[in-house]
């Protein structure tokens, strides 16, 4: 079945995959010393978006169906997206680059796992800004993540990246702040990073 270039069928799916979360993480909200590793709540992507626009993403609408894999209208570009959006009552599209937060994450010590897209370097090339995203990719080999999907750390002590395709976990305080990069899209939130660390699956 065609979709868009931005992949977000897939980007769906993997949104349906941590539904699972969304519950538990509801019912610990209120607790915020439960659930917790080091003093960090595990977080996923998912529960960052608010309900309005993961509905909007999961019920994508029946005209992609028409769109062909790799047609003119499969290549619009994020800008072109994002004005579309802005013109229109397509819920689904708005959601594309929805900035709408989860007020209720802003200063909450969280840990979630996510892929690096570099924005700056030192004088010694390593990373002292990027934005953390949910899957490998975003912003470089396809269009970037909605802004509520995308994380702003800004990291002094400087991060040597091997491999893009690494993934790390960003333990710090989430902060409801967002910060635009030209080219590389936008992220609702920010972060003040305490631990940095590679991924590894338990």
């Amino acid at each position: 079945m065609a979709r868009t270039k931005f992949t977000v069928w897939h980007y769906a799916v993997v949104l349906l995959l941590a539904l699972c979360a969304r519950p538990m993480f509801a019912a610990t909200a209120d607790k915020p010393d439960s659930n917790r590793q080091n003093g960090y709540q595990p977080v996923e992507w998912v529960e960052l978006m608010p309900d309005d626009d993961l509905e909007a993403l999961l019920n994508p609408p029946a005209y992609l169906d028409n769109i062909a894999e790799g047609s003119e209208s499969d290549q619009i570009g994020n800008q072109a997206a994002e004005a579309a959006a802005k013109q229109s009552n397509d819920r689904y599209q708005q959601a594309l680059t929805s900035t709408k937060v989860r007020p209720e994450f802003n200063q909450r010590k969280i840990s979630i796992p996510g892929f690096i897209v570099p924005l700056a370097f030192d004088e010694n090339m390593v990373i002292t800004e990027f934005f953390l995203v949910p899957f490998f990719g975003a912003c470089i080999h396809a269009p970037p993540p909605p802004p509520n999907q995308m994380i702003y750390i800004r990291y002094p002590k400087g991060l040597k990246l091997e491999n893009l395709y690494d993934p790390y976990v960003a333990e710090g305080s989430l902060i409801v702040e967002g910060h635009k990069s030209d080219g590389m899209g936008a992220a609702s939130y920010s972060m003040n990073v305490d631990n940095l660390s590679p991924y590894t699956e338990s």
